[in-house]
């Protein structure tokens, strides 16, 4: 399984993945994030599915971008195009992988500024083709196990969050989902845009970079639980029958 998220706030972009690939009891490193980078062209794209058609999508799309660069003068345009590749991989592939018992299932996000677009964007596309853009009130996209980590980017992340607030959330998403999903671990990889600068940067964390960060989380959530207020649960607890 994957973990990607993006997140969008006034300020730019943040994107987190992890780079654990699992293919039967093997278990191996790779990136899920790409980046396009160059002039007033700055993108990154994310995925999660099968590797075999991520791959061959990546593959069709970076030809179109080597062909038709200088046309994606918006982002749309370019997820429009990298849309029309997974569609064509999945012409290709789906039948095969049916026979198979396996699901076309490639994910992806797609953030980042080309010259004539007014804002930093970020989409998310869906196996067919078709896409949508990151919503105001809820500015982020997670891909892969989406479940663990969304509950702690809902109650913290605002768009008006900066982005070290951001980085953080996005962290402690990917924390949570690699508690509870056994597919989901170190190292991660962080994408990071700020709007209007035309200018991605990257950073790799190993384990052990990050490994103060759980026992301190884990730690803040324990003392949070016990200093919680209590007049309800001793409403509850005074109707126990008292211990003989």
């Amino acid at each position: 399984m994957t973990f990607c998220a993006a997140i969008k706030i006034q300020d730019g972009l943040i994107g987190v993945s992890d780079t654990r690939i699992t293919s039967g009891s093997v278990r191996t490193t790779a990136r899920k994030v790409t980046i396009h980078q160059h002039g007033k062209h700055s993108m990154f794209l994310m995925t999660s599915g099968l590797r075999s058609v991520r791959d061959k999508a990546l593959t069709y799309f970076e030809e179109v971008v080597e062909e038709k660069d200088t046309y994606f003068d918006k982002l749309y345009k370019a997820v429009n195009s990298f849309a029309e590749q997974v569609r064509r991989v999945a012409e290709e592939d789906r039948e095969a992988l049916r026979k198979s018992g396996l699901d076309f299932n490639l994910y992806s996000i797609v953030g980042g500024q080309l010259e004539k677009d007014k804002e930093h964007k970020l989409y998310m596309l869906y196996p067919e083709g078709n896409w949508v853009e990151v919503p105001p009130g809820s500015p982020y996209f997670l891909i892969g196990e989406s479940s663990y980590g969304k509950p702690i980017i809902d109650r913290v992340l605002r768009y008006e969050s900066s982005m070290e607030v951001a980085l953080k959330v996005a962290y402690l998403a990917f924390d949570s989902t690699r508690i509870s999903a056994v597919d989901v671990d170190f190292p991660i990889d962080v994408v990071l845009y700020r709007r209007d600068s035309y200018e991605i940067a990257q950073h790799r964390f190993q384990r052990e970079d990050l490994q103060h960060l759980p026992e301190w989380w884990q730690d803040r959530l324990r003392r949070s639980v016990e200093d919680m207020p209590s007049e309800w649960v001793n409403e509850a607890i005074a109707k126990l029958t008292p211990q003989k």
